[in-house]
C-alpha cells in the first residue's frame, strides 16, 4: 500500500518541493545581496520549514525531539547518521537557533535551485572528495567561523547515506579536524529514523505514510578523550537509540 499510494502522491510532493526551491532561490539572493547574513539565514530557515513539512504530502509524520538544554553561546558539533537527503531540512529548521552549517560535496554548489545557493553562501564547508588538502582546508575554515561566530556544524559521520537504514561505522577525520580548531565545541549526537524508508523504492515512487523521526541525544563528555573515542561514543549512542548492534569486527 505504501508503494501504491506513493505512485499517486509522489507527483504532488515533487511539484510542491520543486516550487518551494524555485520560489526561495530569488528570495535568498535578495536577502543575501541587500540585507546580509542574518536575512539570508532567515530565508533559509523558512525555506526548510516548507521543505520539512512537504513530507506531510506523502502521508509521513514529522517528529523532532530535543529535550537537551544546549547552549546557544558555544559551538556545537552535531554528529548524525544519514539515511536520505530528506534528513537535512528538518535539521536546519528545528536546530535553526544554533546556526548549523553542513559539510557538502562541492558538486552540490551548482545547479540546484535554492540548495546550491545556500551551500555556496551560507557559511558551510564545500569539499572536493578528490582533493584531501582542499577538504581539510575547508574544514579548518569552517572551524574558524564556528569559533568566531559561535556557529555549529552537522557531520554525517558515516560519510555516505545508509540506504537500508543500517548504520555504517563512523569516520573520525572530519570531527577530528574540527576539534583541532574548536576544541571547546560540544559534541551532540542526533539519531535519524526512517527517512531511508521514504526512498526505499528509489526516487519514484516515494513511500507513503512513513514515520520520520529525529532525536537529539545527550551531549558527550569528551574530557580526556581522543577523537576516536569521541566518535565511537557518538556512534554507539545513536546505535542504542536505533536499536542497532554494531557488527563484529
Amino acid at each position: 500500500m505504501n508503494k501504491f499510494l506513493g505512485y499517486i502522491f509522489s507527483p504532488v510532493f515533487y511539484i510542491f518541493f520543486g516550487l518551494v526551491l524555485l520560489i526561495f532561490h530569488p528570495i535568498q539572493w535578495i536577502c543575501y545581496r541587500f540585507f546580509g547574513y542574518n536575512a539570508h539565514k532567515a530565508s533559509v530557515d523558512v525555506l526548510n520549514f516548507f521543505l520539512t513539512y512537504s513530507d506531510l504530502l506523502m502521508g509521513s509524520s514529522v517528529s523532532f525531539q530535543n529535550k537537551q538544554e544546549l547552549p546557544a553561546d558555544r559551538p556545537i558539533i552535531f554528529v548524525a547518521n544519514h539515511q536520505s537527503m530528506y534528513d537535512i531540512p528538518a535539521l536546519i529548521w528545528f536546530l535553526r537557533k544554533y546556526h548549523v552549517k553542513f559539510i557538502s560535496k562541492i558538486e552540490l554548489t551548482k545547479g540546484i535551485p535554492s540548495i546550491s545557493y545556500n551551500l555556496k553562501y551560507g557559511g558551510g564547508a564545500n569539499i572536493d572528495r578528490k582533493d584531501s588538502k582542499q577538504a581539510v582546508s575547508e574544514l579548518i575554515k569552517l572551524g574558524r567561523r564556528m569559533k568566531e561566530k559561535n556557529w555549529s556544524a552537522m557531520i554525517f559521520a558515516e560519510g555516505t547515506r545508509a540506504k537500508d537504514g543500517q548504520m555504517k561505522a563512523f569516520q573520525v577525520g572530519g570531527i577530528a579536524t574540527l576539534l583541532k580548531v574548536v576544541p571547546h565545541a560540544l559534541i551532540v549526537p542526533v539519531a535519524i529514523e526512517n527517512s531511508w524508508k521514504l526512498v526505499r523504492y528509489g526516487s519514484y515512487p516515494l513511500s507513503f505514510g512513513e514515520k520520520l523521526r529525529w532525536t537529539v541525544l545527550k551531549p558527550l563528555d569528551i574530557t580526556g578523550k581522543n577523537p576516536e573515542e569521541i566518535v565511537l561514543e557518538a556512534e554507539n549512542a545513536i546505535r542504542a537509540k536505533l536499536n542497532q548492534i554494531k557488527p563484529a569486527q
